[in-house]
């Protein structure tokens, strides 16, 4: 198939819709994505509800363990890549989102330039396809959740029609637009959006999802219109009062929070989970942490760091513990933070496979040479019980709530309280008073290895603190360099400053 006769949306349509300037008659077998097509080169439109379908397949991309994810996680101060032996190594792309010395040409960040504005383009074309009300609605919230992330992670915006060809340069939306432009989406998206309540598998995008992102949106603001991407930012009370009406609003849908915190990571149905992906896997989540003697799939990868660890009380039930002896629960693996020996199902010691000792995991880790017991894994999602991929939950709202609260917003609840009863729900102890950097260690403590730290700790100013193996602090680098191979094909495009 000719590509100057057909439109494809797929992953790989952003070489030809946004970063190509030109394109040849280049055959693609097409397995996943749907194929519309075009009239003389013109925009012809597909069913919207078979493109819909496809839209929400797309978030599948989020369960990977590269890419996106990374991007997210792998910068922070939560998890390490380390190399062990030759495994992890892979020329050193993991190595360098830790360290922050990725340039514009690393592979994950094009791949996560690509799908995303891959997946927000998608949209549009939902949008020019006379979708009903509510076709249109989920469509554009979906548009504002790529574009968000898009925003966030480069702060620039590229948008083309969808009848416009790959001759057209897509225009550029500066960061303060792109944010206006997410936040109508949404407002435009919500009296459409399906009134859905907490479910263990909340797959489509409802009107509480839709208030969860605008809450995060209205919490970053500062970051999103500052004058200089690397700060000050100036957190203005009438946003963060915005921040608390999304935040009630998502109560009001009826979510609290879970008393088992675990719980909102399997297939239990349970009162906080709002948003999850229909498509892929949880998989990645615990084969990318656990050695290879523990589980047949697992990557013996990724770990947490000691001084992220340390910070969490041993009362907190978000720590995590350990399978029951006899491995009746939890396939002999235990959730949360695993430190310390290591047991099979039937409570027998497991035995490390290269070193054919018994496996006992460590604090400390290096970021190259690690031997393969070296660092302490995370287990949130299990492979005894792992449910759908988790995209927005109750939890991350109290938190938003209470941040608000903090930075000036108005309520008749303390940022102290709001905070102090989520920790009662998780059994840690209460705290006597809440500021900047109680509250970022609470974001820690609920939402950790989910996704999203690079962006809390772009908004709370420690993005280039001196993190363990960081050996990259320049101001800069709270934004990602636009991909080279971008910049080459689109000239409406600038590089970020510092790259």
């Amino acid at each position: 198939m000719k590509l100057n006769n057909l439109i494809i949306f797929s992953f790989f349509a952003l070489a030809g819709f946004i970063l190509m300037p030109s394109c040849t008659d280049l055959e693609v077998e097409e397995r996943d994505s749907i194929v519309i097509e075009s009239a003389g080169g013109g925009f012809v439109a597909g069913d919207p509800g078979e493109l819909l379908a496809s839209a929400y397949n797309d978030l599948g991309y989020i369960c990977e363990q590269n890419n996106t994810y990374s991007l997210g996680a792998h910068t922070s101060d939560e998890m390490i890549p380390p190399t062990r032996g030759t495994d992890w190594g892979d020329n050193g792309v993991w190595r360098l989102l830790h360290s922050h010395e990725w340039d514009a040409t690393h592979s994950y960040n094009l791949n996560s330039w690509n799908e995303l504005n891959a997946r927000a383009f998608k949209c549009n074309q939902i949008l020019a396809s006379s979708p009903s009300a509510e076709q249109a609605a989920e469509a554009k919230a979906l548009r504002a959740f790529y574009s968000w992330q898009v925003m966030d992670n480069w702060g620039v915006l590229p948008f083309r029609e969808v009848d416009e060809g790959v001759d057209v340069d897509p225009r550029v939306f500066t960061r303060a637009e792109a944010f206006d432009r997410i936040v109508t989406d949404l407002e435009e998206a919500l009296p459409n959006l399906p009134d859905i309540g907490p479910d263990a598998t909340n797959t489509r995008v409802s009107k509480a999802a839709a208030n969860a992102l605008l809450a995060r949106l209205y919490l970053n603001k500062a970051v999103y219109t500052a004058a200089d991407a690397t700060g000050p930012y100036n957190f203005d009370a009438a946003d963060m009062n915005k921040v608390i009406e999304y935040c009630d609003a998502v109560t009001a849908a009826g979510f609290s929070l879970e008393t088992s915190y675990f719980d909102n990571f399997t297939t239990n149905a349970t009162s906080e989970v709002i948003w999850t992906s229909p498509a892929g896997s949880p998989a990645n989540r615990w084969n990318m942490t656990l050695h290879y003697s523990q589980n047949p799939s697992g990557w013996n990868g990724f770990t947490t760091l000691a001084d992220f660890y340390d910070t969490f009380d041993p009362s907190d039930s978000r720590i995590g513990y350990a399978a029951s002896p006899d491995g009746s629960e939890f396939s002999g693996i235990g959730k949360g933070f695993l430190i310390g020996e290591q047991f099979n199902d039937d409570g027998s010691p497991t035995i490390d496979s290269r070193t054919q000792r018994h496996l006992s995991f460590t604090r400390d880790v290096p970021l190259a040479g690690a031997a393969t017991d070296k660092g302490i894994r995370v287990v949130k999602y299990h492979p005894a019980d792992a449910g759908k991929y988790i995209l927005s939950r109750y939890g991350e709202v109290v938190l938003m709530k209470a941040e608000a609260i903090m930075r000036g917003g108005s309520s008749s609840e303390s940022a102290l309280d709001v905070v102090n009863n989520l920790r009662a729900v998780r059994g840690a102890p209460a705290l006597s008073s809440v500021d900047e950097n109680a509250m970022y260690d609470e974001i820690g403590f609920e939402l950790y290895w989910e996704g999203w730290k690079r962006t809390h700790m772009v908004r709370f100013g420690r993005f280039t603190d001196e993190v363990d193996f960081v050996t990259n602090t320049a101001p800069h680098t709270v934004l990602f360099p636009i991909p080279q191979s971008a910049l080459d094909s689109n000239p409406n495009l600038v590089q970020n400053p510092g790259y």
